[in-house]
């Protein structure tokens, strides 16, 4: 019979704000009162109810310029141009892919938008839609950036820099895309040893450092070596790192996946997932954060 580990209550500690580096986040619920100014324009998750603001969802207030709108916690990936994204290949169509990116529809990446292998520039032709599964097949996980928003929301994906394309061997961690920091840069070689592409459609890719970059693979041969033990224990503790901070609603960027990876090392990859060691290292991982702010 298995060994079932059981936990006391015990009295929750006082956190910090849950958003460093950003300041606090203005939470509303829906039915909350934004504001009561005329002036301004409503946005998504927003309704005006006797010439007041009202939220229609749970979530952050974001103003830009007189547009309000309520940015919901818990939902879909609403991608923007320029964007990066980690996605499946769902289907292979006449010159384009279907790929799953945590959005409301399948994103696009057509055959005329991606490199072909070694980087070769030219007229995609017959031959190139007839070998497109020998490029990208369904399951495979692509990295790419957002080029256009359709109309009905739907995204347009494309692959043309060497830093995009198919990925190969490494852990997939979902997570909410609110919880993902939007930065200048979303790849990271972190110094313990791997690597992370941080998606902003909630899609986190964590994989060994390769110790060259193959500029002439044109980003579709995978190497399919072993992966040493010492590597695989780094992205184990690296994907536990990430659960444990989103459950203790941490955002997540290069800095504080790092600085809760160096919190997790005098404990056990396994234990790292027990609530009581979460929380302690995401409350040293937030203290950190708020120290490096001051």
């Amino acid at each position: 019979m298995a060994a079932i580990t059981m936990r006391l209550p015990v009295a929750r500690k006082a956190m910090g704000p849950s958003a460093p580096r950003g300041g606090e986040k203005h939470l509303v619920a829906p039915g909350d009162t934004i504001t009561t100014d005329t002036g301004y324009m409503r946005g998504h998750g927003t309704y005006v109810d006797e010439e007041k603001l009202i939220a229609s969802v749970a979530g952050a207030v974001e103003r830009v310029n007189k547009l309000v709108c309520v940015k919901a916690l818990k939902t879909r990936y609403n991608g923007e141009v320029g964007d990066i994204v980690v996605g499946r290949i769902t289907e292979v169509q006449q010159k384009r892919w279907k790929v799953e990116t945590n959005s409301r529809l399948d994103s696009v990446l057509l055959l005329s938008s991606m490199n072909l292998p070694g980087g070769e520039l030219r007229r995609r032709s017959a031959e190139d839609e007839l070998a497109m599964r020998d490029y990208l097949q369904e399951a495979d996980l692509i990295s790419a950036e957002v080029q256009s928003v359709f109309s009905d929301g739907a995204l347009s994906l494309h692959t043309r820099s060497l830093k995009y394309g198919k990925l190969g061997q490494g852990v997939l961690v979902q997570v909410s895309p609110s919880f993902v920091k939007r930065q200048k840069t979303h790849f990271h070689d972190l110094p313990c040893g791997a690597s992370v592409i941080l998606g902003n459609n909630g899609f986190i890719w964590i994989y060994p450092t390769p110790e060259q970059k193959d500029e002439e693979a044109g980003g579709f041969t995978t190497s399919l070596e072993p992966v040493p033990l010492s590597d695989r224990e780094v992205i184990s503790r690296l994907r536990n790192c990430i659960v444990a901070l989103v459950t203790q609603k941490l955002m997540l960027f290069d800095t504080s996946i790092l600085y809760c990876y160096e919190a997790s090392l005098p404990h056990q990859i396994k234990d790292i997932l027990k609530p009581e060691v979460m929380e302690e290292i995401v409350l040293e991982t937030r203290q950190r954060l708020l120290d490096l702010e001051g």
